[in-house]
């Protein structure tokens, strides 16, 4: 019988945040598979947990999971953590869990703090309907697309950023989605935490004098309804008759009057 893949949300900051179930968890199962176990040591260290570790990071992701599986069948059980917060989410614990269950493993979360939640809800943004981003792709083309598709997006948004990247990020995303309500958030449950609600542009005129420090979260807000339908007006009135003809003629619409007298119009 295979034994089961726990994940276990640890504290982003403020270490009273650990939950008793997420302590008893680690100091039952046989190994704890730790994004950097260096900084976990401590964590583990702080809560008298003497449970063996193994890393499980980006770099050895898919190797080591086959490993971890292994492991899951033959019984054992197995918690996941992350450096802070949640496994799985932008983190490389999602390529475990999918493998456990492609391989038919059981996996249980123990839900506990997460950045991207604990920012949403002080932000000050809508919360009703909200999308996760992560670190935009250091790829330029793949970068620029998703860039694209946030512009049209809605939802309020969602995304993490270091602090060597946040100016140039903000750069990008003011050029991209234009001028927007953004609230910046850093050292989220910790002493010095920070919630600043601006704009882009107020945003970037602050960081000319100040250097960022500290992982952030960036909550944006999307495209009102309002703008969408301003744009899709403008759009509509801008059309040529041709063009209008083009697209009612690619949606397969019934034009109502004879095409003698439309091409007797468009022929005027």
């Amino acid at each position: 019988m295979p034994g089961t893949l726990y994940l276990c949300a640890t504290p982003i900051g403020n270490l009273q945040d650990m939950t008793p179930r997420v302590v008893e968890t680690l100091q039952m199962v046989d190994v704890i598979a730790a994004e950097d176990t260096r900084n976990s040591i401590k964590l583990l260290n702080h809560f008298d947990i003497h449970t063996p570790m193994t890393s499980y990071h980006e770099y050895n992701k898919v190797e080591k999971a086959r490993q971890l599986i292994a492991q899951l069948q033959s019984g054992q059980n197995i918690a996941l953590i992350t450096d802070a917060g949640t496994p799985a989410i932008s983190d490389p614990g999602e390529v475990l869990v999918c493998m456990c269950h492609e391989n038919h493993i059981p996996v249980t979360s123990l839900p506990g703090p997460a950045a991207c939640i604990t920012a949403l809800t002080l932000s000050g943004l809508s919360t009703r309907r909200f999308c996760f981003e992560g670190f935009l792709p250091g790829d330029k083309k793949e970068k620029k697309q998703v860039l694209e598709e946030l512009a049209e997006e809605s939802r309020t948004m969602i995304l993490y950023e270091a602090p060597h990247h946040l100016v140039r990020t903000l750069e990008e995303l003011y050029e991209t989605l234009g001028e927007r309500r953004i609230t910046l958030c850093r050292e989220l449950t910790k002493k010095f935490e920070t919630v600043m609600p601006t704009s882009f542009e107020q945003a970037l005129e602050y960081y000319k004098n100040e250097e960022p420090r500290g992982e952030y979260v960036l909550v944006i807000e999307g495209k009102s309804f309002e703008e969408k339908r301003r744009e899709e007006i403008s759009c509509w009135e801008s059309m040529t008759v041709q063009e209008h003809m083009a697209y009612y003629e690619e949606q397969g619409m019934d034009r109502g009057v004879g095409k003698r007298e439309i091409y007797a119009y468009l022929h005027m």
